[in-house]
């Protein structure tokens, strides 16, 4: 019986095969140790062929002196040369390389623009540059040519032509003297004697000639030394560039050069000579002509030029032609209205208001958030020609009845963009809608305008047109005429700007050592918050200074309190919020403190126009640190663009290269946040 018998491993083999399997193992493991043997005989070669072979110095000598042998090919498919596809795919990939190289630079041009190569320029050597030096010795041309040695001058006759870099006077003698030469010349060919007035008209010329040439020798006058009608396009056109006045529309009047030429009443000329207004303003100059003529005017101009009375003086000659209020349509409100975004910037312009109208017998009543709202209506329904009002406290009267706008045609919008900034877009919509809206202009400008008709006229002073501001204009103008002084958004050119960057921790010390320098004058510190101006006003009070505070959450009666403490100099340190910021003149502020720069441009114009107004210069200094990134870019171009040194720490930052909002974000860099304090 043949049994299994277990072999290497899992196998099994019966008996008859086992020897059979036997001898096949054994063959495979002595086939096995052959190669094995092979491959260490093999191994010991290549070490010994490695081993360093010491020879004599004769071998070494005819070593030398056997030619070298090129390898040949193995004939086992290890030829170097390459195969024809082989190159064939190498030419195409470098083929494809190419056109990629050329695709790339191609876009590179289109975005980057082309490099124009510079030419080269190869300059002369020294011993070859020609030298134009020569002498009169030299110069054959005479003793070649006869035309050289009689050489025929031009004669001017009858004064049509001169000769440049010659007197004129000189150049009109010899014209007449050619001229009688001439003549008398014809006259002895033809045997003509001179008749007398001939020889009259003859000394006429010579005595003009001997005269200063008044025409052409003029040097013309300047506008100022003129009369009114003696005023030619020309002057006009110095006028309004000497004044930075530009105009946009149709059908402009003249501007005025003095108070006299303005054509107001006597009345008004008194009280603007009263109010110590010597010479008006260049915004006075244009926008008066043209609310004379009940013109829609949007006024873009500097801050601290005289805005107010440039609509206030218009607004009363109106008033003026109209009846005076009386019982009989006082209830029917009252004939203008002047609607502005703060309180104090509405109760200074009251006080503007009441300056002029102080011999017209005009009655102003002003209406602003924190007083009474019923002791304001009163007032109103006692009759008054004038209300000046913030839009959220007006729009609240007219909702409660207090006040109606029935015979109201003459409405001013002073800082328009900044009450749209504020929110009361919908509270200056409905005061516009509670108006008389059958009287407007008809929008055809060719269509003449009744003169016994009244029209609705609507003054608008912006220092920007964002969206909200064009959609009043297009909605409630009527060929508005643009009036622009200077460069919209601009300060103005007397004042000093001065940029410092700083830590947030070094702005107490160096405000305090701005402070110490004012000595009798006076400063506004701005804030962004009103917690920050309290922690700040209360620090400067205990350190000696006289500081008063301004902002949003004073009541009326203490921010009223600081503003005139401030202006009679009882504290000469105003640390502020914006509230501050636009439509306050507060007279003779020497320096403008931005302790924390505020979040736009625009804002920061108007900050800094606190100072240097009425043609008096001033300064103001900004601390700027890594938070107000986003601004950088605009203050720098302001900084250039005034001619102000612009910080190297500002001017190499990444965020002032680029608009925000031009390129897209990328991770701060290391240089980024490296300051010089």
């Amino acid at each position: 019986m043949d049994l299994p018998i277990p072999i290497w491993g899992n196998q099994t083999l019966k008996a008859p095969y086992v020897r059979q399997e036997i001898e096949y193992q054994i063959g495979r493991s002595s086939e096995r140790n052959m190669k094995r043997s092979t491959i260490h005989d093999d191994l010991g070669e290549k070490l010994q062929s490695k081993k360093p072979v010491f020879l004599t110095k004769r071998e070494r000598e005819q070593l030398a002196l056997q030619p070298q042998q090129k390898p040949l090919s193995d004939g086992r498919g290890r030829d170097r040369k390459r195969t024809r596809e082989q190159r064939e795919y190498d030419r195409e990939k470098n083929q494809k390389e190419r056109e990629r190289e050329k695709e790339l630079e191609a876009i590179k041009e289109q975005y980057l623009g082309s490099k124009k190569p510079k030419k080269r320029v190869i300059k002369p050597s020294e011993k070859f540059r020609f030298s134009f030096d020569w002498e009169n010795t030299e110069d054959t041309s005479r003793d070649m040519n006869v035309l050289y040695q009689n050489p025929h001058e031009a004669q001017l006759l009858f004064g049509r032509g001169f000769r440049a870099g010659m007197d004129r006077r000189e150049q009109k003698k010899l014209a007449a003297k050619n001229e009688k030469e001439l003549r008398d010349e014809i006259r002895k060919k033809d045997g003509v004697e001179q008749k007398p007035e001939d020889a009259e008209s003859q000394r006429l010329k010579e005595e003009a000639a001997e005269r200063y040439d008044t025409f052409d020798m003029r040097v013309d006058r300047h506008w100022s030394d003129k009369k009114l009608e003696e005023m030619t396009e020309r002057d006009w056109r110095i006028f309004r560039e000497d004044f930075n006045i530009s105009y946009k529309g149709s059908k402009i009047p003249r501007p005025m050069r003095s108070w006299v030429e303005s054509k107001l009443s006597t009345e008004l000329l008194k009280a603007v000579d009263r109010a110590g207004y010597t010479t008006p303003s260049p915004i006075q100059m244009a926008a008066i002509p043209l609310g004379l003529q009940q013109r829609d005017v949007i006024g873009v101009a500097e801050t601290g030029s005289g805005k107010t009375a440039a609509f206030v003086l218009p607004m009363l000659t109106y008033i003026t032609r109209l009846p005076p209020i009386s019982e009989e349509n006082e209830a029917e409100g009252p004939y203008a209205v002047v609607l502005a975004p703060t309180r104090e910037l509405a109760q200074q312009i009251e006080e503007e208001t009441v300056k002029f109208a102080h011999y017209l017998g005009i009655k102003v009543v002003s209406i602003v958030g924190g007083q009474s709202i019923e002791e304001q209506g009163f007032k109103i329904r006692q009759g008054c020609e004038v209300v000046i009002a913030t839009p959220g406290r007006l729009i609240d009267c007219l909702e409660r009845r207090y006040a109606v706008l029935n015979q109201c045609n003459y409405v001013v919008l002073d800082e328009a963009d900044r009450m749209i900034d504020m929110g009361f877009e919908p509270q200056v919509v409905g005061v516009l809608e509670a108006m008389p809206s059958s009287n407007f202009k008809p929008e055809n400008e060719d269509e003449e305008l009744d003169e016994k008709r009244i029209y609705r006229t609507t003054y608008m002073f912006s220092a920007t047109m964002p969206t909200a501001v064009e959609r009043l204009a297009r909605k409630y103008l009527r060929n508005p005429v643009v009036v622009t002084i200077g460069t919209a958004g601009k300060a103005t050119d007397l004042i000093t700007q001065h940029v410092i960057m700083v830590k947030e921790s070094e702005k107490m010390p160096r405000l305090q050592r701005l402070l110490d320098e004012l000595v009798d004058k006076t400063a506004i510190v701005f804030i962004n918050t009103k917690k920050s101006a309290d922690h700040v006003s209360k620090t400067l009070e205990k350190a000696g200074y006289r500081v008063t505070t301004l902002h949003g959450g004073k009541s009326q009666e203490q921010r009223e309190i600081s503003l005139e403490g401030f202006r009679t100099k009882r504290f000469n340190v105003l640390v502020a919020t914006d509230v501050a910021g636009r439509g306050i003149d507060i007279p003779d502020v020497a320096h403008v403190i931005n302790y924390d720069m505020p979040g736009t441009i625009d804002m920061y114009t108007h900050r800094i126009g606190r100072t240097g107004r009425a043609g008096k210069t001033g300064t103001a200094t900004t601390f700027l640190t890594l938070q107000d990134s986003d601004v950088f870019y605009d203050l720098k171009q302001m900084l250039t663009q005034s001619n102000s040194s612009v910080p190297p720490e500002l001017a190499r930052h990444e965020a002032s290269k680029f608009k925000p909002g031009s390129i897209p974000d990328r991770p701060p860099r290391r240089n980024d946040t490296v300051f010089a304090h």
